[in-house]
C-alpha cells in the first residue's frame, strides 16, 4: 500500500479555503483527511480558549505569567481557579466554539466536493483538545480536579455536535494529546498520579462518545509553543506505552495514531520501543518524521530507520503547522508528497 500524509491539524494559510485547494492541490490522494488549517485566532492551539474560563462566572484570574517551564515562547497565559465559595457542581462552560468553527469549514470543504475538488472518499479533520489540555492550560493545579467535571462535559457536548452536524462518513475526529505526555515525560504537573493510566482512561471516555462509523485518532504530541518541544522525547517508549494504554482504554476502535520525531533522531534508540507496540490491527500508525528543514533526503533517512521496526505506517511531521512561516507551508507539503510517492 502507499504511504499516506497526515496533517496534524494547523496550517497557517488564509483561510479554510485556502487550505483545502493547497491540501487537494500538493497532495491530492496521498491525504486521507483535510483539516481546515485551525486559521485566524485558532492558530496558537488552545490559547483562543481563554474567553471561555475568563467569562465562567464560577471561576477568578489569579495568575498572570508570560514564562512557564519548558515553554520557549513569551505568550502571556492567564490561570484561573474556582472563587471561593462556588460549588463546583454548578460551574458550567457555555460552547467552546470547536463545532461552530467546524461546521462553517465543513460548508466549504463540502462545496469543494461536490465541485469535484476533494474526493468523496476524503474525510473532514477536526483537531480536538483534551479536556487535560485545557485544565492544565487555563487552571490552577489546585482548582483541576473540581473543574474537570464541567470542561469534560462541554468537550463531549462539542464532540455530540460535530456528528450531529456532519456526515458521519465525512467526519474524523483527533483528539491532541500534549500535557498528558509531557506531564509523564516530567514537564507541567499533572493533576492525578499516574499519567498513563489516568490519561488513558479519560481518553478512552472520551474515544468512547465517537460512533463507529466516524474516525477517531489520536495526536501524542511533546508541544510547540515558540516552534520547539515543552520536553525533548529521548525516544518512543512514552508514546508507545500511552498508544498501547490508549488502544486498551477505548471501547470503539482507534483508527490512527500519531507519534511525533525530532529531526536529529534518525537512530536506532530512539525507534526500538516500536518493539512493544500493541495496537490492534486496524489503528493505523502514523510516524511525524517529515522536517522541513532537511527536506526528503533527511525525511527518507529517519524512514530507512523507521522501516527496521515497523512495516507500514503514514507519515507527518512532529506537530501542526500553525508556528511555521506561510511561506513554507507548500514545501513542506512537497515533501509529504515525495516521501509518500
Amino acid at each position: 500500500m502507499p504511504r499516506r500524509a497526515h496533517l496534524i491539524g494547523s496550517v497557517p494559510l488564509q483561510d479554510a479555503g485556502s487550505v483545502f485547494a493547497t491540501v487537494t492541490d500538493i497532495l491530492g490522494s496521498f491525504c486521507r483527511r483535510i483539516p481546515d488549517g485551525e486559521t485566524g485566532e485558532r492558530g496558537y492551539w488552545i490559547r483562543w480558549q481563554n474567553g471561555t474560563f475568563a467569562n465562567c462566572p464560577g471561576l477568578e484570574a489569579v495568575a498572570v505569567t508570560q514564562s512557564l517551564p519548558g515553554f520557549k515562547d513569551a505568550v502571556k497565559r492567564t490561570f484561573y481557579r474556582i472563587k471561593p465559595g462556588v460549588d463546583p457542581a454548578s460551574i458550567i462552560f457555555g460552547e467552546l466554539g470547536y463545532t461552530r468553527e467546524a461546521l462553517a469549514s465543513y460548508a466549504i470543504f463540502s462545496q469543494m466536493t461536490a465541485e469535484g475538488k476533494i474526493s468523496p472518499e476524503t474525510r473532514f479533520l477536526v483537531a480536538l483538545p483534551t479536556p487535560v489540555a485545557l485544565l492544565s492550560g487555563f487552571v490552577t493545579i489546585e482548582s483541576r480536579t473540581d473543574v474537570e467535571p464541567a470542561i469534560e462535559r462541554a468537550i463531549f457536548e462539542d464532540v455530540a455536535r460535530l456528528q450531529d452536524g456532519i456526515p458521519h462518513d465525512r467526519l474524523s475526529i483527533q483528539l491532541d494529546v500534549c500535557y498528558e505526555v509531557v506531564g509523564n515525560d516530567g514537564g507541567p504537573p499533572l493533576h492525578y498520579g499516574d499519567a498513563v493510566a489516568g490519561s488513558a482512561e479519560r481518553i478512552g471516555r472520551l474515544c468512547g462518545s465517537v460512533d463507529s462509523d466516524v474516525e477517531i485518532g489520536i495526536h501524542l504530541c511533546y508541544g510547540d509553543p515558540g516552534h520547539q518541544h515543552i520536553v525533548q522525547p529521548t525516544h518512543l517508549g512514552t508514546c508507545v506505552s500511552f498508544a498501547n494504554a490508549i488502544c486498551l482504554a477505548s471501547r470503539r476502535r482507534i483508527d490512527f495514531m500519531h507519534m511525533p520525531v525530532p529531526r536529529e533522531r534518525g537512530d536506532d534508540a530512539y525507534f526500538e520501543p516500536l518493539r512493544r507496540l500493541k495496537m490492534p490491527s486496524e489503528t493505523h500508525l502514523v510516524l511525524g518524521l517529515v522536517h522541513y528543514t532537511d527536506g526528503i533526503d533527511g525525511t527518507r533517512a529517519r524512514m530507512a530507520v523507521a522501516d527496521r521496526f515497523v512495516a507500514d505506517y503514514d507519515v507527518a511531521s512532529e506537530c501542526g503547522f500553525g508556528r511555521r512561516d506561510p511561506s513554507t507551508i507548500e514545501h513542506l507539503l512537497r515533501v509529504h508528497r515525495a516521501v509518500c510517492a
